[in-house]
């Protein structure tokens, strides 16, 4: 018995010496896994940089910068929304006519994948304008986004590029347009309405637009818009857009459908309509000042009557005070009409009959207590 408890403590020292391996190799796969979670991190990030790049807008590109008349050129791009329907075009002057400029005949329509990207050959045609040409790429429908490429069409004239009446070089174009604000109160009741016109211009010149001076115009119906001078302080660089707030009113009392116009360089950027509401609290307060006065000067005149007619004549005429009745007040004694004083003096003597009545009937009342005699005679 005793030799089997001595045996029993040996066998709890045998594993201590186990652990004491197995916890080191640990240590060195932990930081392999650091090393090589770092290194896919690193290798990961590089693909984040064409997201940041595609953030700035739409871009195209071109497979070759020149071509000739009758070959093609495949166009590509990203960055572009998802699904949206495109129009490409070859135009000439740097499209500085619009469409106009433009091979129109020969464009192309493509759509663009899941993730904003498209790749279309173009067929290359000589635009109706001279070069410096571009490819126009432009959204259809949706929001407005474009970029233009430059590009050159071999054998096609070159010619420097018009400049656009009172301005320099610089070529703005509208992408967007909305008017902001709301009528409040005081329109209700004949305020001017007011809004901002708001547009993102584009400037595809080859100079800065400096505190450029646009004129803004509204009309109503078929009149011409009348225009006012309007400068914008900023500086829209070549290539760049920015954000245009130039502020809109109307006379007091307008209402009905207007059109805002916005015009720079003599040429018409965009037109905005506008619907501005009835002003309804002027019709209501004409409504009012037409039963309201009417009534009060209806007040004021009886006033003046009662005032001004003649009431102490009659109370004289019925020689009496003011409580008697059948009074005329609109007489005086001198006016009255035939019978009416008549009546009057055979009532007051029909009064005075018979308060002469009620005093006899008192006299000839029953004697006193004192006077009256006793039954054994007078004493």
């Amino acid at each position: 018995m005793t030799g089997r408890t001595e045996t029993q403590p040996t066998p709890r020292s045998v594993p201590t010496p186990t652990p004491t391996p197995a916890a080191k190799p640990r240590r060195p796969l932990a930081a392999l896994l650091a090393v090589v979670t770092l290194v896919v991190l690193a290798l990961g990030a590089p693909p984040q940089v064409p997201e940041a790049a595609a953030a700035d807008g739409p871009t195209a590109t071109v497979s070759k910068a020149e071509a000739g008349a009758g070959g093609t050129v495949t166009v590509s791009g990203q960055g572009w929304r998802p699904r949206a329907l495109l129009m490409m075009l070859i135009c000439g002057q740097n499209m500085i006519g619009g469409t106009n400029s433009c091979a129109n005949s020969d464009g192309r329509a493509v759509t663009t994948d899941s993730k904003g990207a498209f790749h279309k050959k173009l067929p290359v045609a000589e635009p109706p304008k001279p070069c410096p040409c571009v490819i126009h790429v432009a959204t259809v429908t949706g929001e407005a986004a474009y970029d233009d490429v430059p590009f050159r069409v071999a054998g096609h004239p070159v010619a420097p590029l018009p400049k656009q009446e009172g301005t320099g070089g610089e070529r703005l174009r509208v992408l967007s347009a909305r008017l902001d604000g709301s009528s409040g109160l005081l329109t209700w009741f004949g305020a001017p309405p007011q809004r901002r016109l708001v547009v993102t211009i584009a400037n595809l010149g080859s100079t800065p637009a400096r505190d450029p001076v646009f004129k803004v115009g509204t009309s109503h119906g078929v009149f011409a818009p009348s225009w006012e001078e309007q400068q914008w302080r900023g500086t829209i660089a070549a290539g760049k857009k920015a954000q245009v707030k130039l502020p809109v009113e109307l006379s007091a009392g307008a209402h009905g459908d207007y059109q805002v116009s916005l015009k720079y360089g003599g040429k018409v950027l965009v037109e905005q309509p506008w619907t501005v509401g009835r002003p309804w609290g002027v019709t209501l307060f004409w409504i009012l000042l037409c039963v309201v006065v009417p009534a009060a000067v209806f007040r004021i005149g009886m006033a003046v009557v009662d005032k001004v007619r003649p009431r102490t004549a009659v109370v004289a005429a019925r020689g009496g005070g003011e409580d008697g009745g059948g009074a005329l007040p609109w007489f005086t004694p001198d006016t009255l009409p035939d019978g009416a004083l008549p009546q009057t003096q055979s009532a007051q003597s029909a009064r005075s009959t018979q308060s002469a009545r009620s005093t006899q009937t008192q006299h000839l009342s029953a004697p006193s207590q004192e006077n009256r005699p006793t039954p054994k005679g007078s004493t």
